[in-house]
């Protein structure tokens, strides 16, 4: 079973980062901030599969593969509209596990799958406009099919400001496009995702009444609509950590992902997360080092370098998770609240004049700043290896990587940036994803997910 992997050597140093007996003092107090862990988000995994497996079409799971399944052939695009963390969260399993020209792909080469796009996260007027224009023209204009679009409508709490003022526009805009097939299939292409309890919403510092206002509302609308089918968030799982609820299952199941798998990921690493011990318990030391750097060497401000453009949204979407949850609880200076997701650049640029790594060839910040890197590799990659092959036309102009790969060739970027890194005192650490696959990344989406909260839970105690 491949699992994801930590790597802190490169945050183990007596000058800039820290020491293994500053790591293991604080196994006592990270094992107690585990101890009883009974986040909402946490058993979820576990129990969809485990009612999948009882109940089969009757269960959540279930109804989401028949609803994706019956109307895969009769539509030809997906608008999943929901603003903050339900989203990026939709955004980062397509962006990881389809094509990445998924849309530009003909209708066959899809597999019949729909096209998938992403709005209601603010109020950009011309992006909006675009998809909605864009809506409007089939794909490939041969069969009814391809004139019609689905609307997944998530709203988990009360941000319904964004969600609402899109859902609008782009119901009013299905509505004249289907014409005179609109009494028919309105009720079964638009589709609701909310929640039902104020709860757990409400300890996240949402008012009980915009919650429930919000949800009344989706609701209220679902009946007038007749919607076919409607899904719902557990009370106990706040919208930032429903990635892996019927928020994400639904798009990924349109698009044929293995959603089993992604679920079957999250659940191996819970069961990871409750039996390693601390020493090899990729969560608590991943928690662990960020938090001893940002208490013994000031460094409270995290930067994500993505290696894979697969992972760009995925990196945004911790981001926004890890960023939301901890400024809530963090004490002013002392954590870290913020991560900024970058890719490297001008990687040709290895080093300085005076024979160092150089920073400058690095999309991050300089010397000297509060920051700790962390990069997430992709250590397998899916498709087949690409040489570097011969620069230019001349047969005479030799090129000394011409053999190497395109995988290697990313490996001793990674290395060199690395060294860059702590040629200026800047610790790192690596994420290792065997593959990009639905059962890493639900590995890596419930790891994040438990180390937020964890982190949150050891912020309390401080």
């Amino acid at each position: 079973m491949s699992m994801l992997r930590f790597d802190a050597s490169g945050a183990m140093h007596p000058e800039y980062g820290i020491t293994q007996d500053q790591l293991d003092s604080l196994s006592g107090r990270l094992v107690d901030a585990c101890a009883g862990f009974d986040e909402g988000f946490f058993r979820l995994p576990e129990q969809q599969l485990e009612a999948y497996a009882q109940k089969r079409e009757r269960s959540e799971l279930g109804r989401i593969f028949h609803v994706a399944n019956g109307l895969h052939e009769h539509l030809d695009a997906v608008v999943v509209l929901g603003s903050g963390g339900s989203t990026l969260g939709n955004w980062a399993i397509t962006q990881a596990c389809c094509d990445p020209y998924h849309n530009e792909l003909s209708r066959a080469m899809r597999g019949s799958k729909p096209r998938m796009y992403f709005g209601g996260n603010d109020f950009d007027n011309d992006a909006a406009d675009s998809l909605l224009k864009r809506l409007q023209v089939p794909s490939d204009g041969v069969t009814q099919a391809e004139g019609r679009y689905a609307l997944v409508v998530n709203s988990p709490h009360g941000d319904r400001q964004e969600w609402d003022a899109a859902f609008q526009h782009f119901l009013a805009g299905l509505e004249t496009h289907l014409g005179d097939e609109a009494e028919v299939w309105l009720p079964r292409l638009v589709i609701p995702v909310t929640g039902t309890s104020v709860g757990e919403h409400a300890s996240a510092g949402l008012g009980a009444d915009r919650v429930a206002e919000s949800s009344h509302q989706l609701r209220e609308m679902a009946t007038h609509l007749g919607c076919k089918a409607k899904f719902t968030i557990p009370e106990s799982i706040d919208g930032r950590f429903s990635a892996l609820s019927p928020v994400g299952l639904l798009p990924a199941a349109f698009l044929g992902l293995d959603c089993m798998k992604l679920l079957e990921g999250a659940a191996a690493m819970n069961e990871h997360f409750r039996t390693m011990p601390y020493p090899s318990n990729i969560v608590m030391q991943y928690v662990a080092v960020h938090s001893l750097l940002s208490q013994h060497r000031g460094k409270s401000m995290r930067v994500l370098n993505v290696w894979s453009q697969a992972l760009q949204a995925i990196g945004h979407w911790y981001a926004e998770l890890h960023s939301a949850c901890l400024e809530e609880c963090s004490p002013a200076g002392n954590a870290a609240i913020d991560v900024r997701v970058c890719r490297t650049r001008h990687l040709s640029k290895k080093t300085s004049d005076s024979g160092q790594p150089s920073m400058r060839s690095l999309d991050s910040p300089v010397a000297g700043h509060p920051y700790v890197h962390t990069n997430l590799v992709v250590e397998s990659w899916r498709t087949d290896t690409l040489t570097a092959g011969s620069c230019g036309s001349d047969p005479s102009d030799s090129n000394d990587r011409a053999d190497e790969t395109f995988p290697s060739l990313m490996a001793g970027a990674i290395q060199e940036t690395r060294d860059a890194l702590h040629a200026n005192g800047h610790p790192s650490v690596n994420l290792v994803m065997p593959r990009i696959d639905t059962f890493v990344l639900g590995q890596l989406m419930q790891m994040w997910m438990i180390a937020t909260a964890v982190e949150r839970r050891l912020l309390a105690t401080s």
